[in-house]
């Protein structure tokens, strides 16, 4: 039986909003304030849109997308951004990456 991708949270340069999924609800709250500040950050950065989610085996993947005419989205930023917050927000991304493992997929 195949998983979908599950989105956690995203947030929009061109709407300004935040999403968090409600089944992650149960997050501390200390996590899900550094998960939006985050992706905040990111898109008020580099624009666009910004989504992470969980593939089938629970890896946290960050999803970018622009809008086609977005002449203002840098690209080359975006791929720089992204690799520092695999880095400098390793530990929590990991965690993460744990949570849902254990409390979604069920694993050990």
């Amino acid at each position: 039986m195949e998983r979908d991708e599950v989105v956690l949270c995203a947030a929009s340069a061109y709407d300004r909003k935040y999403y968090l999924n409600e089944k992650f609800d149960g997050l501390p709250s200390g996590i899900k304030d550094e998960l939006k500040i985050m992706c905040v950050l990111y898109t008020e950065d580099v624009g666009g849109i910004l989504t992470l989610k969980y593939d089938e085996e629970g890896e946290l993947l960050f999803e970018v997308s622009s809008d086609e005419g977005d002449l203002l989205f840098d690209e080359i930023g975006s791929v720089l951004k992204i690799k520092d917050l695999r880095e400098s927000k390793r530990e929590l991304l990991e965690a993460l990456e744990m949570y849902y493992k254990v409390f979604f997929l069920k694993e050990e």
